[in-house]
């Protein structure tokens, strides 16, 4: 697929049945079918200590810091389905972009983050869906300086959402996640001049 889009697709979750992990999958699927290389990772493969910033100074960041931080590097594109913990951001995600951002011995800052496209979504089992913690995740990435698309989606009732496969049951709300996953992988490539 040389020449193709690349995009990182990862939830904030560890929890191995989580909604979001198979929400993220949707998302790759729509981003596979337009055309992008997609890398599919989980969090729990990256376990790092809490940001400390003492600890980067006296060690520099952690192995698996720069495991991540290279991924970001490597793709063009994000595509993050993120969990809603108390009306917020998961921790297991806020520490992943923080020390991904970290400056590193031959990179600029936030290197990680330039010219990034990011692609957002989130399951919960609650009536909201977890739209009030991507609020919080679209104003960090922003900040970083990745164009977030303005496409989003929050699902709902997400014990009930998807099938014994992982697929999401609903036809519309499935089409909308597999759309973002497009779009991500589009603009990428239009960014990129891979067109």
């Amino acid at each position: 697929m040389t020449g193709s889009p690349r995009i990182l697709a990862f939830a904030g979750s560890t929890r191995e049945a989580s909604y979001n992990k198979r929400l993220i999958r949707v998302a790759a699927e729509g981003a596979r079918a337009a055309g992008a290389e997609v890398t599919v990772i989980d969090l729990r493969d990256y376990p790092m200590p809490l940001y400390d910033g003492d600890l980067e100074a006296s060690q520099g960041l952690p192995e698996n810091a720069l495991r991540l931080k290279r991924l970001f590097m490597e793709h063009g594109g994000l595509l993050i389905s993120a969990p809603e913990y108390n009306s917020g951001i998961s921790a297991v995600l806020k520490n992943a972009i923080d020390w991904v951002s970290r400056k590193g011995r031959d990179d600029r800052p936030l290197a990680a983050y330039a010219d990034k496209v990011a692609g957002l979504m989130a399951a919960s089992p609650g009536a909201l869906g977890g739209v009030r913690g991507l609020f919080q995740v679209r104003q960090i990435l922003t900040t970083l300086g990745v164009l977030v698309i303005p496409q989003q989606r929050a699902v709902s009732r997400a014990a009930e959402a998807f099938d014994d496969a992982g697929a999401l049951k609903d036809a519309t709300e499935r089409a909308a996640v597999e759309g973002i996953g497009a779009r991500v992988a589009d603009l990428v490539r239009r960014l990129t001049g891979e067109l």
